[in-house]
């Protein structure tokens, strides 16, 4: 009896639940008809266009404030950072095995491509110890001097192509990161130094590791498409009581306002690598 009893119910359960999917009689899908379904489609469709286009809109009235050329906000970094190549703060080779630092040639030889004669000749023969100051022209567009790789004499890689390493005397070039507007007080120069009681002899190119005014002030990458920033080669005459020693070298940027002893910012003026040359 209880048997026959729970037949009707199941069904009527059955029935209950594919109702709640469909129902035949009212036409309804999941408890709301065609037309509710299209009112609630219908809302949700331009609730979205709306919010589409007030971001549209924001982002519209936001790109009208920038400049292509210049950053808006440029506070946070008024004072350069310091790099260097080979792009390596630990350099360890052997003089004697061209594969050793064949890779640091291969980056140098790379990086200084666009400071060849070729590329450089479309830049301007600035006078030195002055900034380089221009106005706007019409197209915004801004002249670069010119900074040759044969500036950087011994370390040029055009008299040696090796850039001293198979000697166990390598160069290191030294460049200031690019800041828009900048125009460092004095006569920046490049100081390197190793952290040693004695010191190592050291060759600078250009001439006393000077950074020329010339090549200040920047205009951004947009308006100053060939610049090129000046660099520093500084060559290590080590000797052969240098070999097989860890050194620790610091180049710093001297004799100007530039900032090179920010705590919280070890590459803010100078930086500092290692470099072991073994025989």
């Amino acid at each position: 009896m209880a048997s026959t009893e729970d037949k009707p119910a199941s069904k009527e359960n059955t029935s209950s639940w594919k109702d709640s999917f469909y129902n035949p009689r009212t036409g309804e899908v999941l408890g709301r008809t065609a037309s509710s379904w299209a009112l609630i489609l219908l809302f949700y469709l331009v609730f979205y266009c709306f919010l589409a286009g007030m971001f549209a809109l924001t982002m519209w009235v936001l790109l009208l404030t920038l400049d292509d050329y210049v950053p808006k906000y440029r506070d946070r970094v008024p004072n350069p950072g310091l790099v260097i190549r080979p792009n390596a703060l630990d350099m360890y080779f052997n003089k004697s095995d061209p594969l050793k630092y064949a890779q640091y040639v291969q980056h140098l030889e790379t990086f200084l491509q666009g400071y060849n004669d070729t590329e450089q000749e479309k830049n301007e023969d600035c006078p030195q110890g002055e900034y380089f100051m221009q106005d706007d022209s019409a197209d915004m567009s801004k002249k670069a001097c010119r900074f040759k790789r044969g500036f950087l004499s011994l370390c040029s890689g055009l008299s040696d192509t090796n850039f001293g390493y198979s000697e166990g005397k390598p160069c290191v070039l030294l460049k200031m990161n690019r800041i828009i507007g900048l125009k460092p007080r004095g006569d920046p120069y490049i100081n390197c130094t190793v952290k040693r009681d004695n010191p190592i002899q050291m060759q600078y190119f250009p001439s006393e590791g000077r950074i020329d005014k010339m090549y200040f002030p920047y205009y951004g990458k947009k308006a100053h498409e060939n610049y090129v920033q000046p660099l520093v080669a500084v060559k290590l005459l080590l000797t052969k009581e240098d070999y097989n020693k860890e050194l620790p070298v610091e180049c710093r940027v001297e004799g100007s306002d530039l900032r090179n002893n920010d705590e919280r910012d070890k590459f803010l003026g100078r930086v500092t690598f290692r470099i072991k040359v073994v025989e």
